[in-house]
């Protein structure tokens, strides 16, 4: 309605509002979708150059034979469950997914927990950490060489034959044996054994052979045995002249006595004496070993402790999982103390003022609250090792591969090794491919609850 103004002019009436403008449609970031779509499309066709169309010829190669023109249907995945060596691979990826991601977890719990108190967790930490920095190549070579069996370069069993030798001892002359003439027999257990019977009264000569010059250096000069009534006597020697010469089954000048030898008198199967050679060679038996035959154990001869075959058959597998422990234990450490930094010392305090001790404050407070980030670390560790390949196909001897077979193994022997059928190794990628996806489903699942929270 107008109104009437002093010149007599009706004034306007109010005016309506302008209509907002039209707002364009932008996404949550607030960027347009099409600007979105060009900065991801580089990206996009990376990830379907790299990742989909691999995956995709894979699932498509693997439903044909060896030479990719015959279609086989999935006559390759019964090959998978089928033959010996993939059953043996998948038993042992089996075995890596359980015990290697669960101790390294526990291995980085119990580092990170006891290195959060002292003054010098943080130089620990970066020496555990370490071994992140090295790559799977060099440290297969590292672990190679240290699972040598050789105790002289081997770190496992040099320290492993160190304790053994602590505790038992060694053979006097490894490898030594009598001289084919010298009148002994070789029996049980590596022990040599005289042909006739001794009397006591006359010395007895017991010339051996192959013994290593390392062994008798510094031993005395040999002496032959002095007879001596009512006793037995005799004389253990290396019965050899160096250069050259001398008698054989006789105590030469410059052979060199064995010192420390132990010599049986047997009766009926019974040991009724026994001695010791001295430094000259000579031993001395009682009256009781007249009319019986001398024996000289298996324990003076036997090679020395090599200790054990960590690469062999049996324990292949286990040593190389202990090779993945030693470099990913640190990754978990840090992860599980960076959760650990997060933990409200509040209810651990609080635990300690109702009564709880340190294992019970472990138990029921740390651990449950750092359960999100044990389960990170635990399935990153389950998907790494289920693509394992390097340490099992550096570290693991000729002899042993095949025990060591890991699937990733196998699809490369399968793929590109003697025996060449893509298609199986196709099939082996797709099965491989199965099996990671659960684990990665489940770790998207807690991403996503993770976020909720």
């Amino acid at each position: 309605m107008s109104t009437a103004t002093a010149g007599g002019a009706a004034a306007p009436g109010p005016v309506p509002p302008a209509a907002p403008p039209e707002k364009k449609h932008r996404s949550v970031l607030g960027t347009r979708p099409w600007v979105a779509a060009c900065f991801l499309l580089p990206a996009l066709a990376l990830l379907g150059a790299l990742v989909v169309y691999p995956i995709g010829y894979s699932v498509y190669r693997s439903l044909f034979d060896a030479s990719g023109n015959g279609f086989v249907g999935v006559d390759n995945y019964q090959e998978v469950f089928t033959d010996e060596r993939i059953r043996t691979a998948l038993k042992n990826n089996v075995i890596w997914v359980v015990v290697a991601p669960s101790v390294a977890t526990a291995l980085g719990l119990i580092f990170a927990v006891l290195t959060e108190r002292v003054r010098w967790g943080t130089a620990f930490k970066l020496v555990v950490f370490m071994p992140m920095a090295i790559s799977m190549l060099a440290a297969g070579i590292i672990f190679r060489l240290v699972y040598e069996q050789d105790p002289d370069r081997g770190v496992a069993n040099a320290v492993w034959v160190s304790v053994h030798d602590t505790f038992a001892g060694t053979s006097a002359f490894p490898g030594a044996h009598p001289r084919p003439d010298a009148g002994l027999a070789s029996t049980s257990e590596g022990s040599f054994t005289t042909e006739a019977t001794v009397s006591a009264g006359s010395p007895v000569a017991l010339p051996l052979v192959a013994v290593k010059p390392s062994d008798v250096s510094g031993a005395a000069q040999a002496a032959p045995a002095r007879a001596v009534a009512g006793k037995v006597t005799g004389t253990v020697w290396r019965d050899v002249v160096r250069g050259g010469g001398g008698t054989d089954g006789k105590v030469d000048p410059s052979e060199n006595a064995l010192k420390g030898v132990t010599v049986e008198a047997v009766k009926d199967g019974r040991t009724v004496a026994e001695a010791k050679t001295s430094a000259d060679g000579t031993f001395t038996l009682p009256a009781s070993a007249d009319g019986a035959l001398l024996r000289l154990p298996g324990s003076n001869f036997a090679a020395p402790y090599n200790g054990i075959d960590w690469l062999g058959p049996s324990l292949v597998t286990p040593a190389i999982i202990g090779s993945y422990v030693w470099m990913w234990a640190g990754f978990a450490m840090v992860l599980i103390a960076a959760g650990l930094a997060s933990v409200p010392r509040e209810l651990m305090e609080a635990a300690r003022v109702d009564g709880a001790n340190e294992w019970q404050v472990f138990r029921r407070v740390t651990v449950p609250l750092l359960a999100p980030v044990l389960a990170v670390v635990m399935v990153t560790l389950m998907i790494n090792v289920l693509k394992i390949f390097d340490l099992v196909y550096i570290i693991a001897p000729g002899n042993s591969l095949d025990n060591a077979n890991v699937l990733a193994l196998q699809l490369y022997q399968s793929s590109f090794g003697t025996d060449v059928n893509q298609g199986i190794g196709s099939a082996i990628a797709v099965f491989l491919l199965l099996l990671v996806l659960p684990v990665m489903l489940i770790n998207i699942r807690r991403m996503r609850r993770e976020r909720r929270r």
